[in-house]
């Protein structure tokens, strides 16, 4: 299976392939997951309730980023991927940190390299506000679109 060397920029082919597009399964739910595990009661918000009783409040909850880390995701799906999408309010980021604010840079993609990953991206959304020139230029050599 396909290995990612950027976290981040492996969460926004999850958050197109999982949350939006549905064809990543099954969907990750990090409240299920932390009460399937038994590390905590069903309390109507279990996420919030365990990410802030152990003092995770701005960071990835290390049980989604082992799972997220872990995740396969076949060839097959990921030249499936046309466009992502650079948003604070992305749902993966919810259940890596749902309490995290969006107000620091704890998703910022540090790295391209994993764009041949995905021969048929042809847009990111959101790219042209959020990264470098730098990587605007990466974006434009391999053809793919970046706007608001």
């Amino acid at each position: 299976m396909t290995q990612f060397t950027d976290f981040n920029f492996k969460l926004l082919v999850v958050e197109r392939l999982m949350y939006a597009d549905g064809t990543l399964t099954p969907r990750f739910d990090l409240g299920s997951h932390l009460v399937d595990q038994g590390l905590i009661e069903d309390d109507g918000d279990p996420a919030y309730t365990y990410t802030v009783r152990n003092g995770l409040s701005h960071q990835v909850v290390p049980v989604a980023r082992d799972y997220f880390e872990a995740l396969e995701i076949s060839p097959e799906l990921l030249a499936s991927v046309e466009e992502l999408v650079l948003d604070g309010g992305l749902r993966v980021y919810f259940h890596c940190s749902p309490v995290w604010d969006g107000e620091d840079d704890l998703y910022d993609v540090r790295s391209l390299d994993d764009l041949p990953l995905l021969p048929n991206l042809k847009r990111i959304r959101g790219a042209d506000d959020f990264w470098s020139p730098e990587f605007l230029e990466v974006l434009a050599e391999r053809g793919v679109a970046a706007d608001g």
